[in-house]
């Protein structure tokens, strides 16, 4: 089984996936990458190690992660999702100069892996949002995953910091893949380009969401998959075991594997968006997965 590359964390600098008021400056976050990215240099030599997806934007964030922290010798590559169709308070065609924002501050190659619009208002809405990205983001970065292949189910809850006291904000989640939730293929989906990547994050335990995700890949001719390892799930009986068949029916994909997710017994705070208060014990789960899968 190969790894494409691993992506350290998801979205660092946004509440809802990494609790900053307990890591004000990101101390801890980048002692975490430096010692995760070592383990998994020393244990898969090549193996592309990715800062985690930054959101929003923010040049400013991305300018303390690298320089003041100094990651750039850590890792291989950065990474940016945007949602302008969304979330964030910029029109998508100003995709360039978000890029060049970033480029501005660290000369590492920069991956967008999650760039979406999501279909709630109208499908028509999402396939507009999927061709404009088509023609603006390919020139500016150097890899690029659609978020996502499948829509959220309702019966799920949304991770973010939305609510749904807040309307479209937070339902709005729910409706970003290419296909709907029992597979219906949306208007987008016909102008998808198959070499793109794309984002699907699998539950664990969801074998029918395991085999639905490699049945619908082979029929678009997608090669390049990003979904998540999640450290607080390999703590629980049964993780390992699921990431093991996982990881084995997607080995016919190019697989980037997102790390993140603090089991809530090894975090300042029990939650999955609490940072650990043993980096080093994230570290040894990030060489376990080199280990087993790389």
């Amino acid at each position: 089984m190969t790894l494409r590359a691993v992506m350290l964390w998801n979205e660092p600098n946004n509440l809802s996936h990494w609790d900053f008021t307990l890591d004000p400056e990101w101390s801890i976050y980048a002692q975490m990458v430096r010692w995760s990215a070592a383990e998994l240099h020393r244990e898969a030599p090549g193996l592309p190690v990715v800062l985690g997806g930054i959101a929003p934007i923010d040049a400013n964030f991305m300018d303390r992660l690298v320089n003041g922290h100094d990651l750039k010798q850590h890792v291989d590559a950065v990474a940016i999702h945007g949602f302008p169709f969304d979330w964030h308070l910029w029109p998508i065609d100003q995709w360039p100069e978000r890029v060049a924002e970033i480029r501005a501050v660290t000369d590492l190659p920069i991956w967008a892996t999650e760039v979406g619009t999501s279909s709630f208002g109208c499908e028509e809405v999402q396939e507009i949002g999927l061709q404009k990205t088509m023609q603006l983001l390919p020139p500016l970065v150097d890899e690029i995953f659609w978020y996502s292949l499948f829509d959220l189910p309702h019966t799920r809850d949304a991770t973010t910091r939305h609510k749904q006291a807040e309307g479209s904000s937070y339902f709005r989640h729910f409706y970003f893949g290419l296909l709907t939730a029992d597979g219906t293929p949306k208007l987008a989906l016909r102008h998808f380009p198959p070499e793109w990547g794309l984002v699907q994050w699998i539950h664990l335990g969801d074998y029918e969401q395991l085999d639905r995700t490699v049945s619908w890949l082979k029929r678009l001719g997608v090669r390049s998959l990003r979904t998540g390892l999640s450290w607080g799930d390999s703590c629980v009986p049964g993780g390992w075991e699921f990431f093991d068949q996982m990881m084995r029916a997607l080995d016919p994909f190019e697989v980037t594997a997102t790390l993140c997710f603090t089991p809530p017994s090894r975090g300042l705070r029990a939650d999955h968006t609490s940072p650990p208060i043993d980096p080093g014990e994230f570290a040894y789960f990030c060489q376990q997965v080199a280990r087993r899968y790389a």
